[in-house]
């Protein structure tokens, strides 16, 4: 393995150079999954040194079984991230020897019957977490646990129901970190649980189940009840012949309020669930463990209790030849062929996760804890492994869809473009499903194969009259994979093939930003001047395949054109009127419901609507989904969501500001705040976590601060040499205000980091306005510090963040203070004080930080 190593600086600017100047991907690859170790050292330059790990590992694999791919073939099709793109912890953990993690994305836990005892209810939980900190995302289903009232023999004599313990596997999430983010959790629950309007409602109260996404499993009894105005039966257990509680609801007014709450608030998912069951063909195998419960995080695999999921993606459009050209062709053969060996490398990456596990079973072994703290984690990486090689479940998927269709001269949202689609997806499912079938007479096939128990499955009798040799094959040789196919969201995947996302449209094909004009830049154009004298100029982003069709139809790429004529320009392309948010929402539907049909999981999608679209139209989505047969709908009305990104219009943003910061109408009459601050930057672990805090100072002393989790893919992007610089509070021409991050970069260019307040979560941002005011009026920061901590705040990701305050503020603690009520842990004397941050034992010398 490669000894040298890098600083953050070195590689991201030979990524930079990597990605042609494209800063978000340089950053998202150097941040996330350059080799590093613990201590942070880099030992890849560029993603081509990633791409030569991940290739020799395969290879190795591949060597084990018969007509092996060679190394350099496996780096020809990952290469650039032009073809075959491992998605997220492969990428990362391929070849990874500093970190004692899993290569699956995401995995799904439960226990068999209905346990909904504590025991059963924690130990959900402990699993829960120890699958997060392997980085893994995970779900798993609620409908087990008994209704709120049901008599209980415990001192509470009446059970809870299961809110409280949505929030406490959604704290429990938040409180796992994953190398600068958090985990990832999903939790459903059956519509026919009788705690299910309490479920849907649970997040509607802001600050609630916040470490969770969560979704309805939905039946098509529920579904017609609630469509033709009928009353629909609910019960406990859910499944039972004989169930110990029964009631009788209104379903449309059930399914009102789901209605309701996804256009308020984007949540509740849906999850047609016997559209799931009746298309999925591991269920076939349900009475041998592969019964479906939940889903992951995004919704795209649907799996059984214990097993997992390791994602990949196919880039569409590296297979148009010629594009956005009247000569424009989708190369089928080379794309057949390449899903060919992407089944492959995905059924490698199977074996590849039997070693991580092992590894993970060593370490767990190793760890000094006694057996009864180590067996729950014990007894899971072990059904997991049990799982994963009963079934060789793979995920393989795609990006770019957008781009595909748009180079290929099509409008997406259009009867065209789906049609175009579905004719893709056909031939991917067809060719991973040949391979699948190869690999069987290579390798064998997977332990339960039985192609009787198949035989009624709608997926694979669809892929039966497709191709009754491919599926002759499969009756004669089995099949090495239980399924094959997913569509995942790829977010940083489509940053890095700087294509659009999964199977979404373009976002925007070209917009406009700002960037301030220091007074040392040369060669700029000031565009305006605003009332502070800070001078900015405009500056114009493409998406990268935008680009590619100016090129090819002889636009010149400028960044000065004015708004009417980037106008002008994208209404000649393929991607006008197929932005997200002008697509037809309903002819999407269709699509997803119409591509579904050849996909054997699931398909993770995002409807974007305008904040002022109707609970009719959401209605309308949901019902078409469903008749489509999607096997799960998500909304997003722009704007429903706090803390996510929004897009206001300048008199929305103008109200938004006031009602945040209206503390700032009194500041005027108080204390002047000066234009520009000196400024301390203070890195820290909470947590686990990586945080920073920007302490705005007056003559040495904090003044305001502004704190939170430190994540480049937000924008909190600041350099680890920088440890100074200026906060500069800015006035906009129409009286709006943000606060900039200034700093000067190692070539000697200063370097902004734009409206400090809105890059970080807005619940941080509005309690750190509270102490900033608290500082303005000079209260000392042992009294600041006290405060701080005596805040009683019924939320997780709160009180995280006081704990940062605490540990950014003790830094300008005088040197002397001491910590009344604290013993020194070595001695046990009150002899502490703090000297530059830290506390020292004034009796025995011991010294702590933070």
């Amino acid at each position: 393995m490669n000894t040298t190593t890098y600083t953050y600086e070195e590689a991201y600017e030979a990524t930079l150079k990597y990605f042609g100047g494209d800063e978000l991907a340089a950053r998202v690859w150097t941040s996330k999954y350059a080799l590093k170790d613990s201590l942070g050292h880099l030992y890849e330059l560029t993603p081509d040194d990633m791409h030569h790990r991940i290739a020799h590992e395969i290879a190795r694999i591949e060597n084990k079984y018969p007509n092996p791919m060679s190394e350099e073939k496996i780096f020809g099709l990952i290469k650039h991230f032009r073809y075959i793109v491992p998605q997220g912890s492969p990428m990362a953990g391929i070849g990874n020897n500093f970190q004692v993690g899993s290569l699956s994305n995401c995995f799904v836990i439960g226990l068999d019957g209905y346990p909904d005892s504590y025991g059963g209810i924690l130990k959900i939980d402990e699993e829960q977490v120890q699958l997060m900190k392997r980085r893994g995302g995970v779900g798993h289903d609620l409908s087990h646990i008994r209704p709120k009232g049901s008599p209980v023999k415990n001192s509470a004599l009446t059970s809870t129901g299961l809110v409280p313990f949505m929030e406490r596997y959604s704290n429990s999430t938040r409180e796992v970190a994953q190398d600068g983010r958090r985990g990832a959790l999903m939790l459903t629950v059956s519509i026919k649980h009788p705690d299910s309007e309490a479920f849907i409602d649970a997040k509607m109260t802001e600050g609630k189940v916040t470490g969770a996404n969560v979704s309805v499993r939905i039946d098509d009894d529920f579904m017609k009840a609630a469509t033709e105005g009928k009353k629909y039966v609910q019960q406990y257990p859910v499944h039972a012949d004989s169930p110990l509680y029964k009631k009788e609801i209104d379903a449309s007014k059930l399914w009102g309020k789901i209605v309701h709450n996804a256009w308020k608030s984007a949540e509740p998912g849906v999850l047609f669930w016997d559209t799931i069951i009746r298309e999925s063909v591991p269920d076939c195998y349900a009475d041998l463990g592969f019964r479906t419960i939940s889903t992951n995080p995004c919704g795209e695999i649907p799996l059984c209790p214990y097993d997992s999921c390791r994602l990949l993606a196919i880039n569409l459009y590296s297979y148009v030849e010629n594009p956005f050209t009247k000569e424009a062709r989708f190369n089928f053969d080379l794309f057949k062929e390449h899903i060919g060996y992407a089944q492959r490398i995905m059924d490698d990456i199977i074996d590849l996760e039997m070693e991580k596990i092992e590894k993970i079973l060593d370490k767990i072994k190793s760890d000094p804890e006694t057996l009864e703290v180590k067996q729950t984690e014990l007894n899971l990486w072990n059904k997991i492994r049990n799982k994963t090689l009963k079934g060789r479940r793979t995920g393989v998927g795609t990006t770019a869809e957008g781009d595909m269709i748009a180079a290929m001269g099509l409008r997406y949202g259009t009867e065209p473009a789906t049609e175009f689609s579905v004719s893709v997806h056909r031939a991917l499912a067809l060719a991973a499903y040949r391979s699948s079938v190869n690999m069987a007479k290579e390798r064998g096939a997977f332990e339960v194969y039985d192609a009787q128990r198949e035989k009624n499955n709608p997926y694979i009798n669809r892929l039966k009259e497709a191709d009754p040799e491919l599926y002759d094959s499969m009756v004669k040789y089995g099949r090495r994979n239980i399924a094959c196919l997913t569509i995942a969201p790829t977010g940083t995947t489509s940053i890095m093939t700087q294509t659009t996302s999964g199977i979404e449209p373009v976002f925007l094909p070209v917009y406009k930003r700002r960037r301030k004009v220091n007074p040392n830049d040369k060669d700029v154009h000031v565009d305006y001047v605003d009332s502070t004298g800070d001078a900015f100029e405009e500056y114009i982003v493409y998406h990268p395949k935008f680009v590619t069709w100016m090129q090819v139809n002889g636009i010149e790429v400028r960044h000065d054109y004015t708004q009417q004529q980037l106008d002008e320009i994208v209404a000649k392309s393929p991607y006008y009127k197929a932005t997200s948010n002008d697509v037809d929402w309903v002819e999407k539907v269709k699509m997803q419901g119409a591509v579904q049909k050849w996909v054997d999981h699931s398909i993770s999608v995002t409807i974007n609507l305008p904040n002022d679209i109707s609970e009719d139209m959401v209605n309308k989505l949901y019902v078409e989904a469903w008749k489509a047969g999607c096997k799960g709908c998500t909304v997003y009305r722009d704007g429903s969501r706090s803390g996510v990104l929004v897009t206001l219009t300048s008199e929305d943003k103008k109200k938004e500001k006031e009602k945040q910061a209206h503390y700032m109408a009194e500041e005027e009459h108080i204390l002047k705040r000066p234009i520009v601050l000196d400024a301390d930057v203070v890195r820290f672990q909470n947590n686990k976590e990586k945080w920073i805090a920007f302490i705005g100072l007056i003559d040495g002393r904090p003044y305001e601060i502004f704190t939170g989790i430190a994540d480049d893919e937000e924008g909190i992007f600041c350099p680890k040499s920088v440890t100074k610089g200026k906060i500069i509070k800015v006035i906009g021409e129409d009286g709006e205000k943000r606060y900039d991050f200034q700093f000067v970069n190692k070539r000697g260019f200063k370097t902004t980091i734009e409206g400090l307040s809105e890059k970080f979560n807005p619940e941080f941002w509005n309690y750190a306005k509270l102490i900033s005011g608290v500082l303005r009026y000079g209260m000392p920061i042992a009294q600041v510090l006290k405060l701080v901590s005596s805040l009683e705040l019924d939320n997780q990701s709160i009180n995280t963040w006081k704990m940062g305050v605490e540990r950014a503020l003790k830094k300008y603690l005088p040197n002397g203070t001491k910590a009344k009520g604290k013993k020194c842990p070595n001695c046990g004397q009150e002899t502490l004080i703090y000297q530059e941050g830290c506390l020292i034992c004034t009796n025995c010398g011991t010294s702590r930080c933070g």
